[in-house]
């Protein structure tokens, strides 16, 4: 198979990213609008941009009827949120929070999510969680304002949250996070099974 750009439409691009490009891990954002609804959605166009800061990108599709999600408008708004990771056991819940609910209805209500409060954000998190990051929005670079194009929330990190279960000597322990990662379509993938290469 060739693509070429020039040739193909956006929904072609979007699935030949998605089906190349895995797994994508998964970023489930809460924020909170100006008016105090909170708002909980997964992302797996999601990775690092910096180190020193540490800086998160999460990537939002434009919707095809060009009205921005509720993650990026209130992140505009209150400039802050949290980035939890996703383990195995809340793939379901995760999944249901995909759903296209309106701008008033709160997440975490809706679907009965248990939440627990943060530290330095005025946002909660996901109590089943295994890592979450509390975050500070840095800045939001618009790639396109066209349906399917993309805007980059970069997320400041000011406090990491780990579990005990997936914690030792003060270091995240990635195997015991369980965490999955978005495929393309409806699929997603474990990840237990792994291997191990030495750098050269």
């Amino acid at each position: 198979m060739y693509l070429d750009i020039d040739e193909i439409d956006a929904l072609q691009c979007y699935q030949a990213a998605v089906a190349a490009i895995v797994p994508r891990p998964i970023a489930w954002v809460s924020t909170r609008s100006a008016s105090g609804i909170l708002n909980l959605a997964p992302y797996s166009f999601f990775s690092v941009a910096s180190c020193d800061p540490l800086i998160l990108s999460v990537t939002q599709i434009k919707p095809r009827d060009l009205k921005d999600k509720d993650t990026l408008t209130n992140l505009r708004e209150t400039g802050e949120c949290v980035v939890n990771i996703v383990s195995a056991e809340a793939a379901q819940i995760m999944n249901a929070s995909c759903a296209n609910f309106p701008a008033e209805i709160d997440e975490f209500a809706q679907l009965n999510i248990e939440q627990v409060n943060s530290v330095k954000v005025n946002v909660p998190g996901v109590a089943i969680s295994p890592v979450r990051f509390e975050c500070k929005l840095e800045q939001i670079i618009c790639i396109s304002e066209k349906a399917m194009g993309g805007s980059i929330m970069l997320l400041k990190v000011v406090a990491i949250h780990s579990s005990d279960s997936c914690t030792k000597d003060m270091r995240i322990q990635t195997k015991a996070l369980k965490a999955i990662g978005k495929m393309g379509g409806d699929s997603y993938a474990t990840t237990t099974d792994s291997f191990d290469l030495a750098r050269p």
